[in-house]
């Protein structure tokens, strides 16, 4: 007769099947978990709505996308670098942190008020508030890079958006701005079971639409000025190792002309979408919004095409007639993308967003993060995915590479106020206009120099060679000017 199990043993089984029982219910979960996980990755986004190429307002793509909207309002808030940033409405004046500059703008809109940067959230109505708007008559065109504007020129153009885009920058500002307002956004609202659009007026900045498709996402560029811009360009012979596709576009047959909507590279396109706005350009009322890239990005290039550009009644270009020398200069808008395409991480391949807009997890998902902002308020993400070293140590390369570039900068403030006061006194003493104009080409220049470099968002870190090489130039250019308006003083003396 077999030996009945004892009750330790029945024991030991019965915890046997519990563990067995806990394990693969563990298995099962895991199993689920990846899966679901797995799903999420596959399925990025649920379409809850639809939206158009007329859906200006970024609220309902947050309904579809509510990790990067969610991101994207966080623009909002202020932030703060050592050389950048402001909170406030309005924002810190950098004319009263750098009074140069008020003597540099004398003449100009500039000269009225000149703020730090604020987010993207915010570039629309600091643009509406400030005095350069609001006392000054300004074009139609300054909306191209502050608001959602597209359909806009869609609608002034009857379909042709050049065409309502060469309309809207004739305006006047504030009727342009009526214009947006008038177009609105085409929002998504429920039909019965359907959905359609109903139309809210009202105009946003700069949003979901102006850099993706709304049916797949894709990064595309939407404004004139910068497609004008690069088959321009890319019709130049200027090396552009940082766009490799238009290097590739010349090697070709040129048979249609450059087009990076069709020929840029996804990774390229992560730059592009920012080179919409964060760039030089010319807005002002005499002449179409345009990018000034045809012989190079450069800033000596860009100068080269602006000194060969005529107004309509055959003057040389300029922005305006320094109010203290009469001198005919040239104000740098916020060139960004032109710097950084002369640095080292344009020419590693390293895009905008890699480092102002980097990816992070949410769950199984790898999203790009909406909350544009320094790479310094964002080390970890921004920075060290590349350069694996403290947040310490990237601060401290970081700091240096500015206060650099700053004291540079104090340097050429000195010289530009120095070669102001040489000039002046020669006017005062009597030169007259072919005496100063030595000395005036040479302000035109220094001033050109000195501004391409206060008026870029890094300090000189997205080009530190070029930078300081620019700050140094501008520099010799006001000493030459100095001197020549002095030359000029000595020769009246008695």
């Amino acid at each position: 007769m077999p030996a009945m199990p004892s009750k330790q043993s029945a024991a030991w089984f019965a915890a046997g099947l519990v563990v067995a029982a806990f394990v693969s219910a563990g298995i099962a979960a895991l199993l689920l978990n990846i899966h679901t996980r797995k799903q999420e990755a596959r399925d990025t986004y649920l379409k809850l709505v639809r939206v158009g190429e007329d859906t200006t307002d970024p609220t309902p793509w947050g309904t579809n996308w509510p990790r990067q909207y969610d991101s994207y309002r966080r623009t909002a808030e202020a932030t703060h670098t050592l050389y950048g940033g402001g909170d406030g409405a309005p924002a810190p004046s950098r004319l009263d942190m750098d009074p140069w500059l008020r003597r540099m703008f004398a003449g100009y809109a500039f000269a009225l008020d000149f703020r730090v940067r604020r987010g993207h959230a915010h570039m629309l109505y600091d643009q509406e508030q400030t005095k350069r708007v609001t006392e000054r008559p300004q074009p139609g065109s300054c909306l191209h890079c502050h608001a959602s504007v597209i359909p806009t020129y869609r609608r002034l153009g009857d379909g042709d958006m050049h065409a309502g885009f060469v309309a809207l920058g004739k305006l006047p500002y504030a009727d342009a701005h009526a214009e947006v307002v008038k177009t609105g956004s085409m929002n998504p609202v429920a039909e019965g079971g359907t959905q359609g659009f109903e139309h809210v007026p009202g105009a946003h900045p700069v949003s979901c639409v102006d850099c993706h498709e709304p049916e797949t996402m894709a990064l595309r560029i939407t404004r004139p000025g910068l497609l004008d811009g690069l088959a321009k360009l890319a019709q130049s012979d200027a090396p552009v190792p940082h766009l490799p596709s238009i290097e590739r576009w010349r090697e070709g047959p040129r048979g249609a002309p450059y087009d990076a909507n069709a020929d840029a590279s996804r990774q390229e396109m992560r730059s592009l979408v920012c080179g919409q706005c964060h760039v030089e350009y010319y807005c002002g009322p005499k002449l179409t919004l345009f990018f000034p890239w045809a012989k190079g990005m450069r800033v000596e290039q860009i100068e080269a095409l602006y000194d060969a550009t005529q107004f309509d009644d055959g003057h040389r270009f300029y922005d305006w007639q320094h109010a203290e020398t009469g001198a005919e200069v040239l104000k740098a808008q916020h060139p960004e993308f032109e710097t950084w395409s002369q640095g080292i991480h344009a020419r590693a391949g390293v895009s905008c967003a890699d480092c102002h807009m980097p990816y992070r997890r949410e769950g199984a998902l790898k999203v790009s993060d909406h909350w544009v902002r320094s790479p310094l308020l964002n080390v970890a993400r921004a920075c060290q995915g590349c350069h694996p070293v403290s947040e310490a140590e990237l601060q401290a390369r970081v700091a240096l590479i500015q206060e650099r570039t700053h004291s540079l900068m104090q340097q050429s403030a000195g010289a530009l106020t120095d070669m102001l006061d040489a000039i002046v006194a020669a006017k005062q003493g009597g030169a007259d206009a072919a005496q100063l104009a030595p000395a005036l080409e040479l302000q035109r220049k220094a001033q050109w120099r000195i501004d391409f470099v206060a008026a870029e968002n890094s300090m000189g870190f997205h080009a530190p060679a070029e930078s300081a090489r620019i700050l140094a130039e501008s520099i010799d250019y006001a000493r030459q000017a100095e001197r020549a308006a002095r030359a000029v003083t000595a020769a009246a003396s008695p």
